[in-house]
């Protein structure tokens, strides 16, 4: 049998792109919380908004619902997912040790223009918390901690990060901003530190209690 015919037909690889770029759109706009815990989603709005059909929508708000971003309510109603402090605080747990985990990997092999990111993500993190900018202050938090997750080189862990990550972006969207005695540039001060003496165990210690007790303040809030 030839299937040269259907070699030339495209047609499902660019659905595929579709329900792709949808489901990109939506994650933003929800861990963002541009689209805010229990807002109502209906896939013909939202197929009319992004000028498709409704098939991709669906496929992209199943994906979200089988990540947590979405919940499918009775009556086929759809909705943001609620936030879940308690799953948030398991998360964290997780996100703390994968994230100590990177920094045991990346430190033995880090190089001076690696400590020189460092110190300029933890300037724009203490720069964007003086200004209250809660956006701008998350991203150079991610921005800090991706140094030593590039530096590690495991495409796993970034993996295993993903599903955790998402259960506690939205709270720190939603209450980073409000948190008293937030101590990340102090710890961040401790953990460039640690680099520079190229000890990855107190590193390693050091990225974990970060994580953690931004964590406990989040959950407490």
């Amino acid at each position: 049998m030839r299937y040269i015919g259907f070699m030339k037909n495209i047609q499902r690889i660019k659905r595929q792109s579709l329900r792709d770029e949808v489901y990109q759109h939506l994650k933003e706009a929800i861990l963002s919380l541009e689209l805010a815990p229990e807002e109502r989603l209906n896939d013909k709005d939202l197929a009319e908004q992004f000028g498709i059909s409704r098939t991709p929508v669906r496929e992209a708000l199943k994906r979200l619902e089988d990540e947590g971003l979405v919940e499918a309510m009775p009556g086929s109603a759809t909705r943001v997912a609620r936030l879940h402090k308690e799953e948030a605080k398991h998360a964290f747990t997780v996100v703390a040790a994968l994230h100590a985990l990177a920094a045991r990997l990346a430190v033995p092999v880090f190089h001076n223009n690696d400590v020189q990111k460092l110190e300029e993500y933890n300037q724009s993190l203490k720069k964007a918390m003086e200004e209250k900018n809660v956006s701008a202050a998350i991203a150079a938090d991610e921005r800090f901690h991706e140094v030593f997750l590039e530096t590690a080189g495991n495409p796993e862990l970034r993996k295993a990060l993903e599903s955790s990550t998402v259960k506690i972006r939205r709270l720190e969207m939603a209450q980073f901003g409000s948190l008293k005695g937030i101590q990340s540039v102090q710890q961040h001060e401790q953990i460039i530190c640690a680099c520079i003496e190229k000890d990855r165990e107190k590193t390693a210690q050091l990225t974990e209690k970060n994580w953690l007790s931004l964590g406990e303040l989040l959950i407490q809030e």
